[in-house]
């Protein structure tokens, strides 16, 4: 076996990451999938779901999430957009469909998924974002969901340890 034959690290690694991936963080990437094709081509939800099922490697994922996630975005589109749209430094038209889907995903979670605590929905979208969206989406979507974080899941944030103030010690 040549040098040219053997994986690189990176590639290794790759496939490490594919492989470690929750069926919630697959259901996810179906899901946003699935929704930009809702955004972008205005299909039926019931076409989406077929064709989605369909696709290579949607048996790892969490097919009840998916379900919740598709559905419940698109049902409640209307309502998704109303907590989304204050938080928009711009007009939610002018957002991409990556990120208007991903954006959909956070503020539904944070309002039905309460098993999933916020930090997660937090990072599973801000990593959305980075593999499916433009090169600084990511950091759009953060500013978006963590001002939602706070309305949406007010105690849960307060509660976290790394949104508190630095800790101080009474002075003897």
């Amino acid at each position: 076996m040549s040098a040219a034959d053997t994986p690189s690290s990176s590639a290794k690694s790759a496939v490490r990451k594919a492989a470690d991936k929750s069926a919630r963080t697959r259901a996810r990437e179906f899901a946003l999938q699935a929704i930009y094709q809702h955004l972008v081509g205005r299909n039926a939800p019931v076409d989406i779901d077929t064709f989605t099922r369909d696709l290579a490697g949607f048996h790892k994922a969490d097919s009840v999430h998916f379900d919740a996630l598709l559905h419940g975005c698109i049902a409640e589109a209307a309502a998704m957009d109303a907590l989304i749209t204050p938080r928009l430094d711009r007009p939610l038209a002018e957002l991409s469909p990556i990120e208007h889907g991903v954006l959909w995903i956070g503020a539904y979670e944070f309002q039905h998924c309460l098993d999933v605590p916020w930090r997660v929905v937090l990072n599973e979208c801000i990593e959305l974002a980075k593999s499916f969206g433009g090169t600084d989406g990511h950091k759009y979507v953060n500013g978006v969901l963590h001002q939602l974080a706070s309305q949406l899941r007010p105690a849960e944030v307060a509660a976290s340890p790394a949104t508190r103030g630095p800790s101080r010690k009474p002075a003897p």
